[in-house]
């Protein structure tokens, strides 16, 4: 089935070489498009998509608290946030509000086509490093969710030290080796994790990981 997904820019011309760059995928569709975070919230509530591209830098409601709307609804469509700079605020503001991920703005179309096939699948775009190197830079920002040691106590002790190495950055592989398990084991024991946090994804476990107190900044 085709990747459903939502365009949001408030520059029409960019949008249109979007578009023009998805159309010709045979596994993906455009479904709609917005000009403003206001309009992409209204066009999520009644337009089915899988996932939706979303500039950062809008009139009228920006990017970050757009995406914190569509993440807070059920069984929404993942966004994937278009950016200026890798190392920006926005884009740290996005990662928390929800984002499965981010991608610099000028990237090359293979590049955008590669990333939207990630988020639809249900992984994250940006890399874990990448993802702590940003939380690390902008902590004291963070904002601490509530409940979080009930949720903690949620997880068993092997499920709560794959979060934590999850959010020092490595990769499964990595985590299987350290802990003497296999690779498939470490997926299974990630899947329950989100499970239980409800939380979407690495990029998600990673934040929330940072705004309980379970990984320190520049530990």
């Amino acid at each position: 089935m085709s990747i459903r997904v939502l365009l949001v820019d408030d520059q029409a011309l960019v949008r249109a070489g979007f578009a023009m760059v998805l159309s010709a995928q045979p596994d993906m569709e455009v479904a709609g498009e917005a000009g403003d975070g206001a309009e992409a919230v209204a066009l999520v509530a009644r337009t089915p998509a899988d996932v939706v591209v979303m500039d950062i830098r809008m009139p009228v409601m920006d990017g970050v608290e757009a995406t914190r709307r569509i993440c807070a609804g059920p069984d929404g469509p993942r966004v994937l946030v278009l950016t200026t700079f890798d190392t920006d605020e926005d884009a740290f503001a996005a990662l928390q509000a929800g984002a499965s991920g981010f991608l610099l703005k000028n990237a090359p179309p293979e590049q955008l086509l590669a990333a939207i096939r990630v988020v639809a699948a249900g992984e994250s775009v940006v890399a874990p490093r990448v993802t702590r190197a940003l939380l690390d830079r902008f902590a004291g920002q963070l904002t601490l969710p509530g409940r979080a040691d009930e949720r903690l106590a949620a997880l068993t002790d092997r499920e709560r030290e794959v979060l934590e190495l999850v959010a020092a950055g490595l990769s499964n592989a990595e985590i299987a080796a350290r802990l003497f398990v296999a690779e498939g084991t470490v997926k299974t024991h990630f899947g329950r994790i989100l499970a239980k946090l409800d939380l979407r994804d690495r990029v998600q476990a990673v934040v929330f990981a940072y705004e309980i107190g379970l990984v320190k900044p520049g530990v």
